[in-house]
């Protein structure tokens, strides 16, 4: 018998995502231009082209990263996951958002054909996303960033341990939004937007 074929659709779904967004994330820092692009080789990743991160250390903190998160977006915690990139004065400068929500009542069985099929267009978008995002100041930092519905004790999952509140400057004003691509389906929907300080943000 399959593993998987054990699993909760709620649990099918965050294995999915999570795989998902360690894919995504990785692009994103990619497409920012952060590191070398030495740093990454092509692969492929439901038949789209991809970036892995070649890096021991980039490869495994985005996987921690997203891996830490999959019992809380099974049991529907998890709003928000960000990829959040700063100036050298520790100010979000853009902001990479993807907004979840998992049916936690679905009961059927996750075609998972289906579901990656949505999740692929995803990748594709952000392939070619490069003249929606800002150019990065020098000594730029980044960081990935998780939005709960409430805080995860940690007496009860060891997971929670590894997610710490975050001490990161907020803006003031309401940030601009660009759209950038959303999934809607029954058990999962999924939203991705870029976010810039307003126009009339105060400069720190």
């Amino acid at each position: 018998m399959d593993r998987r074929d054990k699993q909760s659709p709620q649990g099918e779904i965050a294995r999915i995502l999570v795989e998902f967004l360690e894919v995504a994330i990785t692009s994103i820092v990619f497409l920012k231009g952060v590191y070398p692009s030495g740093a990454f080789e092509r692969r492929r990743y439901m038949n789209v082209v991809i970036q892995r991160a070649r890096h021991p250390q980039l490869r495994d903190y985005i996987h921690s990263s997203v891996s830490g998160l999959r019992p809380f977006i099974e049991q529907g915690l998890v709003e928000r996951v960000a990829v959040i990139f700063f100036n050298n004065d520790n100010v979000p400068v853009e902001r990479f958002i993807f907004k979840l929500a998992v049916d936690l009542s679905y009961g059927s069985t996750v075609e998972e054909a289906d579901l990656e099929f949505s999740l692929r267009s995803f990748l594709v978008k952000l392939s070619v996303l490069e003249s929606l995002t800002k150019v990065l100041p020098n000594d730029c930092r980044w960081e990935v960033t998780a939005y709960f519905q409430s805080l995860p004790q940690a007496s009860t999952s060891k997971n929670a341990e590894l997610w710490i509140p975050t001490d990161t400057k907020q803006w003031q004003q309401p940030p601009l939004i660009t759209p950038i691509k959303s999934m809607s389906s029954e058990p999962l929907n999924v939203q991705l937007y870029l976010e810039h300080p307003s126009l009339s943000e105060p400069i720190f």
